[in-house]
Parts: C-alpha cells; structure tokens; sequence
C-alpha cells in the first residue's frame, strides 16, 4: 500500500513523508535507479544506495549475526515542497523488506480486534527471534508462536551499546481507555515496518479480571496488535498462574506456621523442623541458614543451640492482626475482598478476616518486574515481609522457610515472552503489575534485553500503566531507580474523546453508548480539557525528558479539535505532538509519530531527574507525589500513621513510593476531571513491598480486588468449535 501524497504545505506534522521501498517484481540484484515516484509523486531527489555494511560492523557481535545475506537500502525521500522544523537525517529503508514484515490490508471500517487478529497467520516465533538474531539455544519454544527468551542472552550482549529508551503514558483515562497499549504497538510497528528502526515493544501480560471483566484484554486495538491476541491476553506461557501459585503456596505457610506453634511446645516444634535422618543426624535446610544468620546464631548443627536459641529459632510468634500477605486469584471476585479463614473444625478456632486480591497486584508480580537476575528475584521473594512478630520484628519469607521454593515455582517466569505485532515487529512480554495498584510497568529484564538486542541507532518502546501521573511516575521513580536506564523520550497518549470529558462533558460510561458531545466537534469543550494534557506534559518534562504527545484519532474527531490539541501541547512545553490513525492504518498510521519520537531522542540531553531523593522521610515522599498531583496536602488515617512509624523504625523508610490510586483522576476522587488542585490527598493504610522494593499507600477508597460490572466482557467471549478460534475478546 502507498502513503498518501505529501501535501502542498506544511500542516505541523511530518505527514509529507514518502516511504519509497522496492517493487516487489524487482528481481534480485536490479537496483531501481529509475524509480524515483513514489504514491505517484516525483521526489527531489534519486533514491541513493549505500554501501554494503562491513562484516566487522560493530552493531553486531557474537550473537547479533546476519541470519542471511546482507540487504541494500533505499532512502526515505521527502517533497521538496516541505518547509518545516528541522528534520532528522535521511532514514534507510531496505531495498527487501525483512522477511517477517508483512504489509496489511486494512479494510473500512475497521472490523473487531478479534477478527484482525485471526485474520493474520502468525509466523513461526523462530523467525521473529531470528529476525533478531537470537540463537535457538537462547530461548524456549512454547508452541509455534511464543518463546521465552532466556536472560543469558544478557551475559553475551554486555558489551552491546543500548538503544534508544522510550516509555508510553497517557493522559487521565476514560473507562474506555485511549488506546495506551494500541500507541505503543502502532509506534513499534511504524519504526519497524516502515522506517526501517531495530525495534522492540516492552508489554505487561494482561490480567483475565479486566479481559473478562470491563475494560478487556492490552494486545492494542485495531491493526495494531500483538498477536497471537487470544493467547496474549489469556494464559500466555503461565507467569500470571505461576505468581498465583507462589503467592498462594506462601498465604498457606503462614497460617500453617501459626497453628502449629499454637500446639506445639519450643522442642517438639524444634524437633518437626529438624527432625533426624537414618542415622538420627539432624541438620538445617539451607533456608534455615539464612533464619540463623538473621538472629545472630552462627552455629550449623541443631544439636549444639541452646534451648533459648531453639526457641528464639523456631517460634517465629507471627501476630495474626500484623498479617499483610493476602491471597490472590486473576479474576474480578468482589465478593473475596473480605473473607473469614480457620473456620473448620480442625483448625482448632484459629479465626482471622484476611481477603483476596488480584494476582497482578500480588507482590511476588512486583518482584519480577523489579529483578535483574534470577539471583536477585531470589533474595528479593526470600526478604518479602508478610507480618510482624508479637515483639514487632518484621517476618519474612525466609523466616518461614518458603523462599527456595517460591524461587522454584518463579524459575521459568523469570525469562520475556517472545510475540510479534500483526506487521511482524518483535515483542517481548514480561509481568503486569496494574499501575493504579502496584508499579504498573512491564520487566526490568525484558527491558535490558530489548536494549541491547536493538543496539545502537534502535529503539525500545515500553508502556506504563494508566494516566503520566501514576504509569509514568512509577517507571521513572521506582523502575528507573533499579534498573539504572535512562529513558530519552516519553510519550503522552491523548484522545478527544478524554479531553472533552475533562473539559466538562457528559459522564463516560463503559457499556453505554458515547453522549452526542463526544462523536461532534465541540473545540471549545476539548481546549477547556487539555488543562489535564498540559499538567501531564508538565508532569512528566519535569524528569528531564522530552515529552511528544500522540493524538490517538477517532473516526469523529475533526482537524479544528485536533489543532487545539496540537497548539495546546507545544504550548505546554511537548518535544511534538502528532496526530496518529495506527488504529485504522497500522505502523502506516504512526509514522509521523516515529520520525517526531526518533527525533526527540536523537535531541535528548537532560539528565534524569527523580521527584524525590530516597534519603527523604516516607511522609515527604507521599507528600512530594501528592504536591505532583496537585494536592495541597495530605490526611494521614491513624492506622497510616502507625504503619508509616512502625517501617520507619524497621529501617524501611529509604525505599521509593508506589500509591495506589485511582487512574480516573489526578486526585483520589474520580470525578474530580481536569486538573484539579487545592485537594487533601487521604491516606488511608501504608503497606511494605519490601522484597520488590517499595512502600505502598492505598490512598482513598482504592481497592485492590476489582469488581465486575453487570454486563461484563466475558458475554462476548466464544469458541468456534467447528475452527477452534476464540471470538468476542477485545
């Protein structure tokens, strides 16, 4: 398919771009010197050559070998016509395209995601990895389409230079979301597909409680997705069950813990945990070892503790009101968010209110989106506190003996899933942690394989959860601080649509249909709500990085409430804003998008710049992210008050913060639209996510088990059993 001819004047995108690639009747070897039209439009210039790489090219190592012959390139050719901000330098497109790119057919109007999805026949993920020049030993098959790719690529790409980093937030949501995960793709797709950019999408794996629930699944949208889509956003290759497994596995210690040191005295405890062999030897478990040092005991053979030691060892006398471990399941239960455990006659009246939350806000997620190695992930599930003791001693996993084989469980999570987008660009999958709960941000490590595998001149584009003010924030105060990377653009996803309703429009509501003023031009309604666009904008440059805003484009926006968003953003302070039709048009769609992003990394200078210094007290770090939303102040709860002491003096207050919060406004209420400001921010519990690294306000009414609505997704959701093809997800 042809781009659309460039336009007689400059309309402040970069829409004048003509993408001039080899007919695909050329024959092997023929150079199109004489092909100088492109979407019938002569260009200023011929298409000019480049030399062929040198096989000592230092993009590529050991590891980064060409699968195949190497392929001439053409370059992008642009109308002479075109008077504009600086471009970048002239891009190189393939003479041949890359074997896994497919060109797509997009049809008008644009049909169900599902049907898009199985519309496109997958290739075989080894091509896709070949594609990156991943060797077979460096990943796992997990069928034809999917492939964990192991972190020991790592060790071989060291000494590779990192591409470009580049993260995706959003403005304030609508229930409908603005098409965040369908930015991202399109992007990818762009830089990929038709700009010729080593690319890698960074995804988190979907939760099944929003995709059979109210907002459905994060594949993207439209023809801009990642298939499979029904395996993406279903069980994928298992890390959601997996966290759910180990997660549970640690809920059932604890409570087993506490009733058998109910029944049981300091030696026959003792002597259950360290019972003798064959040979009547006893010896401690290697996890033991870890329990010993923690208390100072340096002795290694059970028969020389003393019996103050066997009691200080065994009994770890968990007060049952202190427990903050919760169970979880992947799926929007309400009904589970309070529960009563021990209620069988065998537990012996041990009685407690626990609850359930959503398997992606469990901490065990947090903590593989947080590891650099396997390693870390497991010392960081070992030191994971669950409760304190009766003298007010934090409790750990190790402490109960469950670390190594949490680990276990984790040991094949650890690695990215492999995918591809429907025009064949890479994706790797890894954790997904929801922003408006946890730190919503896909994996350290996926992230740093991406990296290195696109290399210099290449990008990595990633998404954060939700709205810049919780997504965004959390990338770059808890991720960046661990992994130590250093993004050189963010993106800011806006629609019309949300701007209207933050400019005071009508109440949207999933499941019922969009009021009159969302689908007809009203530039007065969407100027009053860029007040939020421009608070992210501000937000967000505030980290040093450029900011490019992308105008996700409906089928009713006009070009006058576009232009007010445009004029909005630059006068914000954006890097660019650029309107975008990847939904309808795929990578096609975002090319504007990828030229004003290749840009704004190509200017980056500014240093990363955090909202707050860890060194801070954990109420001036709740308060700086509180001033960042707009706040005036903050209302701590008596028991946030307590907690917030309590980790203070377990030495825990040098972590970052991670607030849970709703996504629908800048405050804790979410009516509250535009920007507000001069509002109280509540704080009504303090948790410690202390193995993934993080303290965790729960600010407001925020729940962290969601509900169903009362027509959720799930009625959709079909198998064709005469195809076996799934229908109706979204």
């Amino acid at each position: 398919m042809d781009l659309p001819a460039p336009p007689t004047n400059y309309p402040k995108t970069l829409s004048s771009i003509i993408l001039c690639r080899r007919r695909p009747d050329a024959r092997a070897g023929r150079r199109p010197e004489a092909i100088n039209n492109c979407a019938g439009q002569r260009l200023s210039r011929p298409i000019v050559f480049p030399p062929r790489a040198s096989a000592h090219d230092n993009h590529h190592n050991s590891l980064l070998q060409p699968p195949g012959r190497d392929r001439e390139r053409a370059v992008v050719a642009r109308s002479g016509a075109v008077v504009a901000p600086p471009l970048p330098p002239p891009l190189l497109l393939p003479e041949m395209p890359s074997p896994t790119i497919r060109r797509l057919e997009v049809a008008s109007p644009v049909p169900a995601d599902i049907d898009i999805a199985n519309s496109v026949e997958s290739l075989p993920i080894a091509d896709i990895a070949a594609e990156l020049r991943l060797r077979p030993e460096h990943y796992d098959l997990y069928g034809k389409y999917k492939a964990k790719v192991l972190l020991s690529v790592l060790d071989e790409l060291k000494g590779q230079q990192d591409g470009y980093y580049v993260v995706v937030g959003g403005i304030t949501p609508t229930p409908l979301g603005e098409g965040k995960s369908t930015t991202t793709v399109g992007l990818c797709q762009a830089l990929g597909a038709f700009l010729d950019k080593k690319v890698v999408t960074c995804l988190r794996q979907p939760s099944q409680g929003p995709t059979f629930g109210i907002k459905g699944g994060a594949a993207g949208g439209g023809y801009s997705q990642v298939i499979p889509m029904d395996e993406f956003n279903l069980h994928l290759t298992g890390d959601i069950h997996a966290i759910t497994a180990a997660n549970n596995l640690l809920a059932a210690a604890i409570d087993t813990r506490i009733f058998h040191e109910n029944s049981q005295s300091d030696k026959a405890l003792f002597n259950r945990l360290c019972p003798p062999n064959k040979e009547g030897k006893r010896r401690f478990a290697d996890v033991m070892l870890r329990r010993l040092m923690k208390l100072g005991i340096s002795k290694t053979d059970p028969n020389e503790l003393t019996p103050d030691e066997v009691r200080r060892f065994a009994r770890l006398d968990i007060d049952p009101e202190s427990i903050t471990w919760r169970r979880v399941m992947d799926v929007n239960d309400r009904f589970l968010r309070k529960i009563t455990i021990g209620q069988g006659p065998e537990e012996k009246g041990m009685v407690r209110e626990t609850g359930f939350d959503i398997s992606v806000a469990s901490e065990i997620m947090a903590v593989l989106a947080l590891t650099t190695s396997l390693a870390d992930m497991r010392e960081r599930l070992g030191r994971m506190v669950i409760g304190n003791s009766k003298s007010g001693e934090p409790i750990t996993a190790d402490d109960l003996g469950v670390g190594g084989a949490l680990t276990v469980l984790m040991k094949d999570a650890i690695h990215p899933t492999l995918m591809q987008t429907l025009e064949g660009t890479p994706v790797l999958v890894h954790a997904g942690p929801f922003a408006n709960i946890a730190h919503g941000n896909s994996s350290i490590v996926a992230d740093k394989i991406a990296l290195k595998l696109v290399g210099k001149g290449g990008f990595v584009v990633t998404e954060a959860g939700f709205g810049a003010d919780i997504g965004t924030e959390k990338f770059m105060d808890i991720k960046c601080r661990y992994s130590g990377l250093v993004p050189q653009c963010a993106i800011i996803v806006a629609t019309i649509r949300a701007l209207k309703m933050h400019g005071g429009g009508p109440e949207v509501v999933a499941g019922k249909p969009l009021d009159h003023a969302y689908v007809s031009e009203n530039v007065a309604l969407v100027e009053a709500g860029c007040v939020n666009l421009a608070k992210h904008i501000s937000n967000t440059r505030s980290y040093g990085v450029n900011v490019v805003v992308a105008i996700n484009k409906f089928a009713s926006d006009t070009e006058a409430e576009m232009n007010a968003v445009q004029n909005a953003a630059m006068a914000a302070g954006a890097f660019d804003a650029v309107v975008c039709t990847h939904h309808a048009h795929g990578g096609k769609g975002a090319v504007d998008l990828g030229l004003a992003v290749q840009r704004a990394c190509e200017s980056q200078a500014e240093p990363l710049k955090f909202l707050y210094p860890l060194e801070s007290s954990i109420k001036e770090k709740i308060e700086s992210i509180a001033k960042f939303y707009g706040a005036s102040g903050v209302e701590y709860s008596e028991q946030a008050e307590k907690k917030i002491e309590m980790y203070t003096k377990q030495g825990f207050s040098n972590l970052p913060i991670c607030m849970a919060k709703t996504q629908y406004s800048f405050s804790h209420v979410p009516s509250m639209k535009g920007a507000p400001t001069d509002f109280v921010l509540p704080i009504r519990d303090v948790r410690a996510s202390i193995g993934a690294g993080f303290i965790y306000p729960l600010v407001g009414t925020m729940s962290t088990m969601p509900g169903l609505p009362t027509r959720p997704c799930f009625y959709e959701i079909d198998v064709d059993t005469a195809t076996g093809k799934v229908m109706g997800l979204s």
